[in-house]
């Protein structure tokens, strides 16, 4: 049986050479960081140095760099923190948002009784940009927006720039959950002038359980997690070198190869849309997924013309065939809600028919990409 794993956008097979590089950290380097022997020592200069080095790659300041535990601590720590310290009284998003913002931005509301609002979307599931600078214009009270740069369900990418500008002009703070984009695309904090981004190892080849929070310089934030002086005073609990220093690995393979492997990766993805329209006929893409210059190049959300009893055993009968992909985000295994983003963009007679997350890495092959047509054809014919 052929397997074939397409589910990238919930986690990424780690490269050899991160494998390798945290195997001789937690053999060679197992000093506590905030020890002051020579133990400590060796282990702490490497942090320091995957701190630098992720600075330099995001032309961002080593002191705003925070390693966290992942996307979701990151989210939940910008936000809680700015509202708790920075005086927010209104926060902006989108209800296509992933829920570690989400369900954030609830609780925030409920505990502080901040305004919270959502920008419209428009057809395609994108924020309407119209009506977040209305949004932004309606009061003077201190705000914070938080809207994605790729959506991790349907691919849209957000024109990040023009709203770090309009956030800028109208002296909102903005804070971007990147966890899709990092490690993905060039990224230069200087030119696009975000306060706050979030990033998660495990999305770019690197391990589970370490990512981090980009920290605008002298943002006033002070820490979520207390009981320590680690990560400068910005986040207590003892650092995981392993996975600080597997992470740094990985985050410098995605940018030293970027070129090749987005070509790579973009031609895949082009190969399977072209392929799957061909063998399907009535096939659909969710979002602007199906649009090269309009999504993101790492996946596709596809929706497919099977009626409602075929739609019950499709991800069964793909997961019998060796293939991995997703019913929507990894983040809502077990739920049968129902994805939240295809709620709010698709209409009922489309959120009938079974919607499929198809997400590419450099691992992937044009031939596992002709057996999932296949796979998916047979079934659509049976």
């Amino acid at each position: 049986m052929e397997k074939v794993y397409l589910d990238n956008a919930a986690t990424t097979r780690v490269r050899d050479e991160v494998i390798a590089k945290m195997q001789e950290a937690l053999a060679n380097c197992y000093g506590n960081p905030s020890s002051t022997h020579s133990f400590g020592r060796s282990a702490k200069t490497a942090i320091e140095k995957a701190r630098k080095t992720i600075a330099k790659y995001l032309n961002a300041h080593p002191s705003e760099i925070v390693f966290t535990s992942g996307g979701t601590e990151a989210d939940n720590m910008i936000l809680r923190c700015a509202v708790r310290d920075l005086g927010i009284e209104t926060l902006i998003t989108s209800k296509v948002e992933h829920h570690a913002v989400l369900h954030t931005a609830e609780e925030l509301e409920k505990e502080y009784g901040i305004a919270l609002q959502f920008v419209d979307l428009d057809g395609d599931g994108n924020p309407r940009l119209d009506h977040l600078e209305s949004l932004l214009a309606q009061d003077a009270k201190k705000k914070l927006v938080s809207l994605m740069h790729v959506n991790n369900e349907i691919g849209n990418l957000l024109d990040i720039a023009a709203v770090a500008r309009m956030c800028k002009d109208r002296g909102a703070l903005f804070h971007s959950d990147t966890v899709q984009s990092i490690g993905h695309f060039e990224w230069d904090v200087q030119e696009v002038p975000v306060d706050f981004m979030t990033a998660a190892a495990h999305k770019f080849h690197g391990p589970k359980g370490i990512g981090f929070a980009f920290v605008k310089k002298n943002s006033g934030l002070r820490p979520l997690i207390v009981g320590g002086a680690q990560e400068r005073g910005n986040r207590a609990g003892t650092e995981p070198f392993h996975n600080i220093v597997g992470l740094e690995e990985a985050f410098v393979a995605a940018y030293d190869h970027l070129d090749e492997e987005r070509k790579y990766i973009s031609r895949l993805k082009q190969y399977f849309v072209e392929k799957i329209q061909s063998a399907i006929p009535g096939v659909a893409f969710n979002g602007l997924s199906g649009y090269m210059e309009k999504s993101t190049y790492t996946l596709t959300n596809v929706r497919l013309p099977f009626d409602t009893q075929k739609s019950l055993m499709l991800l069964f009968h793909l997961d019998l065939k060796g293939i991995a992909c997703s019913k929507g985000s990894a983040c809502q295994s077990g739920s049968d809600m129902g994805s939240h983003v295809l709620n709010e963009i698709l209409d009922k007679e489309e959120l009938k028919k079974p919607s499929l997350r198809f997400s590419f890495s450099k691992y992937n092959t044009k031939e596992e990409l002709d057996y999932v047509v296949q796979v998916l054809k047979e079934f659509a014919e049976s």
